[in-house]
């Protein structure tokens, strides 16, 4: 990170158990190498032991993964970015409206076989990426990471109802063609959600940028960057969501520690 980055996530870091007097002792690194190294490993698609030595130890880098991840740090650390990044962005911390997809990503040999599937209609064998975001882009909720063979539809009844006990100022969601039939009622009906189809009309031919799809799709284009997502690696689809959110909270730090532009407020 460079210093602008530091200044600007520093103040959003989960504050550690033992500076609030709840117990436990001192790390023994600062939390900006800690998050530097997992950062290097997110975007560069190394393993854990191929960490640089100039970087912490990669046990002490993995513990520190690891402990965010199942306490649930780097989710709350991950939220308080983006609600920062669209206060920058002229926006109100908390989103009105989001937009629903999914991706499959090819897995490598160590993903368990219960955990990975075949995507028939894309022809990716692996797991897949169901995500919400904000018209801007940035993640609200983040997947489920499921074996491929899950159905868009499946997986957005427990990825819309988490949506709304989180946000619940949201009232309207957007979705591919994928999504349509009997969620679109039961959205309604058992959530008070309006999700809203965005369909190709038969008059298109080739490419064509859609309304508000082409948002999910730069999402995922932007997680595709770091290489670690490029496949998915990770034994624990819990792990996989970690790598998701760690690929964000890069690209928002960038966000917040870039100057900003003239007239911009």
């Amino acid at each position: 990170m460079t210093n602008a980055e530091w200044a600007a996530v520093r103040p959003l870091l989960p504050v550690p158990a033992w500076l609030q007097g709840r117990g436990g002792r001192p790390e023994g690194y600062c939390h900006r190498q800690l998050l530097d190294a997992i950062r290097y490993l997110v975007a560069g698609g190394i393993s854990w032991r191929a960490m640089p030595a100039d970087f912490p130890d990669w046990g002490r880098v993995y513990a520190f993964f690891r402990g965010w991840r199942e306490h649930g740090l780097i989710t709350e650390f991950h939220d308080r970015l983006r609600g920062k990044v669209r206060e920058r962005e002229g926006r109100e911390a908390e989103p009105t409206a989001g937009i629903i997809d999914a991706q499959s990503v090819r897995a490598a040999a160590t993903v368990p076989a219960a955990s990975r599937g075949y995507d028939g209609g894309k022809k990716v064998p692996g797991r897949k990426q169901h995500i919400v975001i904000d018209t801007l882009g940035w993640l609200l909720v983040i997947a489920a990471v499921t074996a491929a063979n899950i159905g868009d539809r499946d997986a957005a009844t427990g990825l819309l109802t988490r949506l709304r006990r989180l946000h619940r100022d949201i009232p309207l969601i957007w979705a591919d063609g994928g999504y349509t039939g009997g969620l679109v009622g039961w959205c309604r009906d058992k959530l008070a959600l309006t999700l809203e189809i965005v369909k190709r009309t038969d008059d298109m031919e080739g490419f064509v940028v859609l309304p508000r799809r082409w948002v999910a799709e730069r999402t995922f284009a932007w997680l595709m960057n770091s290489r670690r997502l490029a496949r998915d690696y990770e034994t624990l689809p819990a792990s996989s969501e970690a790598m998701i959110r760690w690929s964000m909270v890069t690209r928002m730090s960038r966000r917040l520690g870039r100057p900003r532009a003239a007239g911009r407020h």
